[in-house]
């Protein structure tokens, strides 16, 4: 079976991931992925699956009328017999088009629970508007990685009928618990042992509200815990002047590691104690996934299917509240400073949860099977 991906981009991000490791893992089917805009970050990946990439190098958030049309000869000459889109912008223009030719095995994918106004560019929230009411005509299923995320586009126009969840899968086998990876990432830093390292990874943006970690960081520094965070992503280094200021101004600059953008995040998650995600908005976040299956307890706020994925192996405390954040930390310390067998069976339990619920083995399956079933 052909299976033509049309994706907006190739930057490093959740969906994007998704897609790279689905077709990795998949040896049965044949894939070939367009990118709206640019491949930089990812093309690679693809190439050395030998799986065809190509870009029409749309600017951001503009749509080039030679692009589409490129689009239009790639999508005839490829024939494939899926088209599955990923994301906003290429649910509207790679399933249009598809439709337009007369494809007719057309699979949207939505990565998102809540645009909120004010966050995203006023353009996202209107293609969202527009593809509520394309959903009843173009797409034959839309594929939500999150519960939640169907739940709220449903309640704004999208077709209830079409929706079906496919939670997202991580590879067990990469993302596993590690000693040696975490006693190397620590030691790179010369953080020993007995420190309680707190870890956060994701890009730095208003969504993720970084700041309430920071906050809650200064509550914790001024009620003496004593604790190493790293923080890992793109612009979560000290170029950030913002950041760094913030951090500088309440005095955190010895507890806090700001690391930037890195690729051994296995490493990263094997070498920190307890994860913190602090997002406002979110649908299946990969990295509670990833860290988790490292053995890695969290605390997350309760956004998109958090609540869902960590369930009674970490903590759940409500966005935009710091001082909910601390008292899970606090929790969290005391039980790992404790060394009794209640931490060790969490971090079991939370390794146990993604490899039982959430592999990449799982996740690819049910693709397989919609696109079959569909036909």
């Amino acid at each position: 079976m052909q299976v033509l991906h049309i994706i907006t981009g190739l930057n490093k991000g959740g969906a994007e991931t998704i897609l790279c490791n689905l077709c990795e893992y998949d040896k049965e089917f044949s894939h070939t992925i367009i990118s709206l805009s640019d491949t930089q970050n990812l093309e690679a990946s693809f190439i050395k699956l030998n799986i065809p990439v190509f870009s029409l190098n749309f600017p951001d958030g503009k749509i080039k009328i030679s692009g589409v049309l490129k689009l239009y000869r790639l999508i005839k000459k490829i024939n494939p017999d899926v088209v599955q889109t990923w994301m906003i912008h290429a649910d509207l223009i790679g399933g249009l088009t598809a439709r337009l030719i007369g494809i007719k095995n057309i699979f949207w994918g939505v990565h998102h629970t809540v645009l909120i106004y004010g966050k995203v560019k006023w353009s996202t929230i209107l293609i969202l508007k527009i593809n509520a009411l394309l959903s009843h005509f173009v797409p034959k299923k839309i594929i939500y990685c999150a519960e939640k995320s169907k739940t709220v586009q449903e309640s704004i126009g999208f077709k209830k009928s079409k929706g079906v969840v496919i939670h997202n899968g991580y590879d067990i086998k990469k993302f596993n618990r590690n000693t040696n990876l975490g006693n190397n990432f620590r030691n790179e830093f010369k953080i020993s042992n007995d420190t309680f390292v707190i870890g956060h990874v994701g890009s730095y943006d208003p969504l993720k509200d970084q700041n309430s970690i920071i906050e809650a960081f200064d509550i914790l520094n001024k009620q003496n815990l004593k604790f190493i965070a790293v923080l890992v992503g793109k612009n979560l280094d000290n170029d950030n002047n913002d950041l760094v200021t913030n951090i500088e101004e309440k005095k955190l600059s010895s507890h806090i590691h700001l690391l930037g953008m890195r690729s051994d995040i296995p490493a990263v998650m094997n070498g920190i104690d307890l994860f913190i995600l602090s997002s406002i908005s979110e649908a299946f976040p990969n990295v509670l996934n990833e860290a988790m299956a490292c053995g890695t307890p969290c605390i997350s706020t309760d956004v998109g299917d958090a609540s869902l994925i960590v369930k009674n192996t970490g903590w759940i405390v409500t966005p935009k509240n710091p001082k909910l954040i601390v008292d899970a930390v606090i929790d969290a310390e005391d039980e790992f400073r404790s060394r009794t067998t209640l931490w060790l069976n969490r971090k079991d339990d939370c390794h146990k949860r993604i490899s039982e619920n959430f592999s990449l083995k799982k996740m690819t399956q049910k693709y397989k099977e919609l696109w079959r079933s569909n036909k």
